[in-house]
């Protein structure tokens, strides 16, 4: 019996790769969550002017930039799972440098650390793609979400972790969320090894599919990177902004913790069904409603800074990047072929996390200098872009199919 034939009769491994893979998500959000509830706050601590407390962050996504397209490469030679693995462990020992850092109160070093924990994200977010590859077509959008689901556990775990670990290194604070981490990606790493996705043959790697210029022209390409790119990247201006934004109208960590909660559940609680619904209504239905989403919570977070005002308008945010990320992912895998995927990917990623990156930045300076407001209207005429964008493409559609 040939190779051929043994793949054709052996189960198919799909669904035990979502559940190992939405279980690794889930704990590696964990591990993001405590970042995001905790890294501007050590910045303001460390940082030599408060306006630099999200640069960490910043560093974090610019990694993440810089090291998705060569990641990319790297699993078209290696195959999926040893990178992952390698991620992880790349994961462990930029953890372990923050907290050092923040042990010694040596920004700088934070900032390295930090940077390097964008190595790591930058890997773990290639776990929705990996999911769709041994998924049917019927299946794939589903294989996406359900692996997105594992976010769910970070809305839970990471903020409680980030308060449990806050002081249990007093007098020095902040520290023991990055050791949490640490332990984080042993635990990821062992997980890992369950996965079973092929690796690329020798012609698969030889045979490179059309030129990226070609692929990158085609109207699909662009408004799924549009949706992708915008709806995280709206979505991290706002979220990285939030603490902030809230030490400043006087709130503390534990409501910083919850609303952060209620932000993530927003992300990642609708992945149990967003399949169906792009499934159900299509997937120009559900990215139109993601962007009414960010503009929804613009307004709700223009409306006023109580607690409540915070919570909804984060919780609404959530909801409009998973339907503009999973179908924006969804939607990219309808412009390549299977030998096209590495490269297609690593180019969507470097586009969508290197406006990420920029938002990291950003959005430091835009709340220290000109306040929540600002940080809020900003969402709104990029939304009305892909509003456009996605409602173009549909009228394409429907033209060409008439033709």
């Amino acid at each position: 019996m040939s190779v051929a034939d043994i793949r054709q009769v052996s189960p198919d491994p799909t669904k035990k790769n979502v559940l190992i893979l939405s279980v690794a998500l889930g704990l590696a959000m964990t591990g993001t969550s405590i970042v995001l509830t905790i890294s501007a706050l050590v910045g303001v601590t460390m940082a030599p002017d408060p306006a630099w407390a999200t640069l960490p962050l910043g560093l974090q996504w610019i990694t993440i930039v810089s090291s998705t397209y060569p990641l990319s490469l790297l699993m078209r030679r290696f195959g999926r799972r040893p990178v992952f693995i390698a991620g992880q462990m790349v994961g462990f020992c930029a953890a372990g440098i923050a907290a050092y850092a923040i042990f010694n109160q040596n920004f700088t070093l934070f900032c390295v650390g930090s940077a390097i924990i964008g190595v790591h994200n930058a890997c773990w977010q290639y776990y929705r793609f990996a999911a769709a590859d041994t998924a049917s077509e019927e299946f794939r959008s589903k294989a996406i979400s359900f692996v997105l689901a594992g976010g769910v556990a970070a809305a839970i775990l990471g903020p409680e972790l980030a308060n449990w670990s806050y002081d249990l290194f007093e007098p020095v604070f902040f520290a023991g969320g990055y050791l949490v981490i640490c332990c984080i990606t042993v635990i990821s790493s062992f997980l890992l090894l369950g996965i079973d996705i092929p690796r690329p043959t020798n012609a698969s790697r030889k045979n490179q599919g059309r030129p990226l210029g070609v692929i990158i022209r085609q109207p699909v390409f662009i408004v799924a990177v549009l949706a992708s790119m915008l709806g995280y990247g709206l979505m991290n201006l706002s979220m990285t902004a939030t603490p902030l934004a809230m030490k400043v109208c006087g709130f503390q960590l534990q409501d910083t913790k919850w609303v952060i909660q209620a932000h993530i559940l927003g992300m990642y609680v609708p992945s149990f069904f967003t399949g169906h619904l792009i499934k159900r209504f299509g997937i120009f239905n559900i990215l139109s409603l993601g962007a009414v989403f960010m503009i929804g919570a613009a307004i709700i977070a223009l409306s006023g800074i109580t607690m409540v005002h915070f919570s909804v308008a984060l919780t609404i945010l959530g909801l409009g990047w998973n339907f503009l990320f999973i179908g924006g992912t969804t939607l990219l895998t309808e412009s390549y072929s299977s030998e096209e995927k590495e490269k297609v990917q690593g180019c969507n990623d470097l586009i969508v996390f290197g406006t990420v990156a920029g938002t990291a930045v950003f959005s430091g300076f835009m709340q220290h200098l000109y306040g929540w407001d600002a940080v809020s209207a900003s969402l709104i005429l990029p939304s009305l872009l892909v509003f456009g964008a996605v409602t173009w493409l549909r009228l394409q559609k429907s033209s060409d199919s008439l033709t």
